[in-house]
């Protein structure tokens, strides 16, 4: 598969050959959605906690003695049937939301998109970023000159090339190493900018 190459004037300055593995991959949108599921799901953090009548302070002591009384048994007065005493069944910090999806699955989602992203035109591949400079106003320059930056833009670099910082400050531009890519971020970006020797460290670390 063989695709454009485009210098920062945006003007074609050449060809490069995609892996038709990663960049030719048929389009499964089962996969993708099981592999966006499991990623959301990872990252999800409990939030919501009651106290059950271990954690509930006080209680420590028998409110009455068992017999002779002629009330009910009681141990506790953090018991759940007591006002102010512990929750059953309510909703716990420590539950865990993880889904769980093999890595096999998970890179072929990430193929999916990819491929789905060349066939829609919506990623380009550049010479090189270092011929940008290093400053947010060149990036802002370059970037309007070639994508809409009113949609989300994702920017895959390579490795070496941190320019986090450099874009941070730009509206609805982020970026990410070709080394952790994942559904969520593919899928959120409306165009995806690669550099050229981007395509051969995905490629490598994909094996």
């Amino acid at each position: 598969m063989t695709i454009d190459v485009f210098d920062k004037q945006n003007n074609k300055a050449g060809e490069i050959d995609l892996p038709e593995r990663i960049f030719g991959t048929k389009w499964n949108a089962d996969l993708v959605h099981q592999a966006l599921v499991a990623q959301l799901a990872n990252r999800r953090e409990p939030l919501a906690h009651t106290k059950g009548r271990g954690e509930v302070r006080g209680g420590g002591k028998k409110p009455w003695k068992q017999k002779g009384t002629g009330r009910a048994r009681h141990g506790s007065i953090r018991s759940p049937i007591w006002k102010g005493g512990g929750v059953t069944f309510g909703p716990n910090k420590d539950r865990n939301f993880s889904k769980k999806i093999n890595a096999k699955m998970n890179r072929l989602a990430i193929f999916s998109v990819l491929s789905r992203k060349v066939k829609d035109n919506s990623l380009k591949v550049f010479e090189n970023f270092g011929a940008v400079a290093d400053k947010t106003k060149d990036w802002n320059i370059f970037l309007k000159s070639v994508v809409d930056l009113r949609s989300k833009v994702l920017i895959i670099p390579t490795f070496e090339n941190n320019i986090n910082k450099t874009i941070s400050n730009i509206k609805n531009v982020s970026s990410i190493s070709p080394k952790s890519l994942n559904v969520y971020d593919l899928l959120k970006a409306k165009n995806i900018i690669i550099e050229k020797q981007t395509v051969s460290e995905i490629e490598n670390h994909y094996k």
